[in-house]
């Protein structure tokens, strides 16, 4: 096995992962990401002991303790193409040697969950509602890019949605990749339904401002759409590409994000960053217990 080229992987002058500039070691199996910087403040809040704070650009990750477990948060920034990057380095940095550039012979799992906000497709999800993806569908087309993916995607799922949207064929193929079991019953408390990521805020989630939209029922269908007994609850950006990477890499991933807008009701909850620490010191609790 050929090592990995510098090219290819890149790092900095002190060995720290070229995005996230983390050191092997400073990274945590628990992982919160977050897509606002200044949310891992919150999230490190809930933590008992700090141990390395870093921030590159919006990557910014806290490592410490909380149960007596060690915890990181990593904010990631806004869309699937930063999700790309964040999986890719975090992988890296527990299952490659940076020093040989070979992976490891022992392949570690993280358990990794994104605490964000959400818009809901369902009159009857209000604003204030945590809502659990238990399955991400991605609008973006980034795991189309990557061998395998059929692999971790449910194709019935796909080719249901497909029909029913009557999507646009000039948009990226949809994919539909479940959370991982054992983080879905952690946080099973919460309302679970079906997540979509959209790779853009206005067109790509249905919203009209001054440039019409090819599909301007989308939202419609959206509501309408059943699978399995689990209906599309809501759009946030980026839980289809933490899925889809996390699976395909081997790691154990899953989303709670918190209604601020219910896109059928047309409601917006401006006072939503109040009701964000009680629900990221409840999912932290639940991840290290």
């Amino acid at each position: 096995m050929k090592p990995i080229a510098d090219s290819e992987l890149i790092l900095n002058d002190d060995g720290s992962i070229f995005h996230l500039h983390l050191l092997p070691g400073e990274l945590a199996e628990n992982v919160i990401l977050v897509g606002d910087q200044n949310r891992t403040d919150v999230v490190a809040k809930t933590f008992d002991t700090v141990e390395v704070t870093k921030q590159n650009r919006e990557f910014r990750t806290i490592t410490g303790t909380k149960n007596g477990k060690r915890i990181s948060v990593v904010s990631t920034g806004i869309g699937t193409d930063n999700i790309d990057i964040v999986l890719t380095e975090l992988d890296a940095l527990v299952n490659i040697d940076l020093k040989t550039r070979l992976p490891k012979s022992t392949h570690t799992a993280l358990d990794i969950v994104r605490i964000g906000t959400c818009g809901s497709l369902q009159p009857d999800i209000p604003v204030g509602t945590p809502v659990l993806t238990s399955i991400a569908g991605g609008l973006d087309g980034l795991l189309n890019f990557y061998a395998d993916r059929d692999k971790v995607c449910d194709l019935e799922l796909e080719a249901q949605f497909q029909a029913h949207t009557q999507r646009n064929p000039k948009l990226a193929v949809p994919y539909f990749v479940p959370s991982s079991p054992s983080l879905v019953k952690k946080l099973s408390q919460y309302r679970a339904g079906i997540t979509l990521s959209a790779p853009g805020f206005y067109g790509p989630q249905g919203r009209v401002v001054r440039l019409d939209i090819t599909n301007p029922d989308i939202n419609e269908k959206l509501e309408s759409f059943e699978y399995k007994g689990l209906k599309i609850n809501n759009y946030e950006m980026e839980s289809s590409a933490i899925n889809g990477l996390g699976q395909l890499l081997g790691h154990h991933t899953a989303t709670v994000c918190l209604v601020i807008a219910n896109r059928r009701c047309l409601e917006f909850a401006p006072n939503y960053r109040d009701a964000m620490p009680n629900l990221v010191a409840d999912v932290v609790d639940k991840l290290t217990q």
